[in-house]
């Protein structure tokens, strides 16, 4: 008859570990230490003011471009990873619980800091000087919002402003679909035409307008250099000042924005397109619908979140609208946009009052956009 085995043997709180209880963890193992913390800390302010040290001299230095330069990529590079690092490691000195919670804000803090700098703190500086005067030293309330609402020049800028909202994105929209159907039906050449319409985006705002001018340039004697006015003579008619002639003008320098953002909406449509699935189509021509029909009533309504979502990167870019105008016509001959007056009034008069007030109405109407962006985004996102 076999003997029963022993019993385990049973621990106090105070006695040795056992199989039932694991070793302790030597103090502090897991917790965070403060000395070696404040310690990353002090790295990571003396690095900051080590940077910030290097950037003032580079801005006031009297070195050649050579040192410059160098010292300016190491310090973007190394200096950049190096603060990172110091940081990093003043992290790792926090317990588990710690590390989880801070060690995100390390790798995003730099940007969100950035953003505040450059782009929260300008909004609402921006946005407390357009209640004030001139020179920003008096608050005058809503005054330069009501010069806004009441001057020719600003009221015949908005009127403008809505048309080029309203034009060019249609037809940079439709050109730039017809382009995106047209070569994709080609059996040869296709990458070759889609070159040639995206080719402008390439060409500055400046450098587009300076190639306009040269198209639309008018003479009242002589030959005609400008290549319209040449058709146009050519014909028998007599020069026109295509610039001048109110207020077709502004017609005229929406061409050049079509002319530029085709080549994006083609590009972009086309990818859609091609991604309409072929058994859609097959059996839209199965149930008997011709090529039209299945153009607009199949491949349209398929992409047409992608449609929205071009037009609206255009208007956004339209809403920017300076270089052209102000390269063309300065915003003469009643060619005025908001852009373009914001930086006639705010750095060319000097009233920083009225061209702040200008940009905050920008800004407003450039939320509606986004927030249509946003909305198609998100609806998108949860098809998928």
């Amino acid at each position: 008859m076999s003997t029963p085995p022993p019993p385990a043997p049973t621990l106090d709180e105070d006695g040795p570990p056992g199989p039932d209880r694991p070793p302790e963890r030597p103090p502090g193992s897991s917790g965070w230490h403060p000395g070696r913390f404040a310690l990353g800390l002090l790295g990571v302010a003396a690095l900051l003011a080590t940077m910030v040290w290097v950037f003032d001299w580079l801005r006031t230095t009297d070195a050649g471009r050579l040192p410059v330069v160098v010292v300016a990529l190491a310090l973007g590079v190394l200096g950049i990873f190096g603060l990172f690092w110091v940081m990093d490691v003043a992290v790792n000195q926090l317990s588990e619980q710690g590390k989880l919670r801070v060690r995100p804000w390390i790798f995003i803090g730099p940007a969100l800091l950035l953003l505040g700098v450059y782009l929260v703190y300008p909004t609402i500086y921006t946005i407390l000087i357009s209640f004030q005067d001139a020179r920003s030293v008096d608050w005058v309330g809503l005054d330069n919002f009501r010069f806004i609402f009441t001057d020719s020049g600003m009221v015949r800028s908005i009127r403008n402003t809505f048309a080029w909202v309203l034009v060019v994105p249609s037809f940079a929209v439709a050109f730039g679909l017809a382009v995106a159907v047209l070569a994709d039906r080609l059996t040869r050449g296709e990458s070759l035409a889609k070159s040639l319409v995206f080719l402008p985006m390439a060409v500055s705002f400046v450098g587009a307008a300076v190639i306009f001018n040269l198209i639309y340039d008018y003479r009242s004697f002589g030959n005609q250099t400008g290549l319209l006015n040449g058709i146009w003579t050519a014909l028998g008619n007599d020069p026109v000042a295509w610039l001048s002639f109110e207020p077709w003008n502004n017609l005229a320098l929406m061409a050049v924005m079509v002319w530029i953002q085709t080549g994006f909406a083609m590009v972009i449509l086309s990818a859609a397109i091609k991604g309409v699935p072929d058994d859609l189509l097959e059996a839209a021509r199965i149930d008997g619908a011709n090529e039209f029909q299945i153009f607009f009533r199949v491949v349209v309504p398929t992409i047409m979140t992608t449609i929205v979502v071009v037009a609206t990167t255009i208007t956004i870019n339209v809403l920017k609208i300076f270089d052209i105008v102000y390269v063309m016509t300065g915003g003469g001959a009643g060619t005025e946009v908001i852009p373009e007056r914001m930086v006639t009034w705010f750095f060319q008069r000097g009233n920083f009052g009225v061209g702040a007030a200008i940009a905050v109405l920008m800004f407003v109407a450039i939320i509606p956009i986004m927030i249509v962006n946003v909305r198609r985004f998100r609806a998108e996102e949860a098809i998928r």
